[in-house]
């Protein structure tokens, strides 16, 4: 798996409805740039997703994959990809969430390996920028 890249945003609400919006997959494309579309294909007894299918527009290439998640109340949750995408052929990531003072930081992971050669500071940069851009889009959405 490739080197993991994270960063850390501090959002002005608590652990649950942050995690609420974090859990709702579907609605990513409404506020997240970059996805197109979110598609829950299985759900846990909590009701949260536990297997999608996500389809991205990641600057200079799209792509579909499937990924399953591993939730740990709201406190964090985990993704893998199951299902390679045509440019996308492993994936890692997740969001931790630490609440202090009625704020919460927010840290974001993510591993990504493309089918592409591609040198790893390069790698990095894009996955600085997915993360980056991903917790301003949070932090915007959940404080609005």
């Amino acid at each position: 798996m490739a080197d993991r890249t994270s960063s850390s945003i501090t959002i002005k609400a608590g652990k649950p409805e942050i995690m609420a919006v974090i859990a709702d997959l579907e609605a990513y494309p409404t506020w997240a740039s970059g996805i197109r579309e979110f598609t829950v294909q299985e759900s846990g007894e909590d009701g949260r997703a536990r297997r999608a299918r996500l389809t991205f527009d990641g600057g200079p290439f799209s792509d579909t994959v499937g990924l399953t998640y591993d939730w740990d109340g709201d406190d964090a949750v985990r993704w893998e990809l199951v299902e390679k995408g045509t440019v996308v052929s492993g994936l890692h990531g997740s969001y931790v969430l630490a609440e202090k003072a009625g704020v919460t930081e927010v840290t974001y992971e993510l591993a990504v390996d493309v089918r592409v050669p591609m040198i790893g500071m390069v790698k990095r940069k894009g996955q600085k920028r997915i993360i980056d851009s991903a917790l301003k889009d949070l932090k915007r959405h959940v404080e609005s």
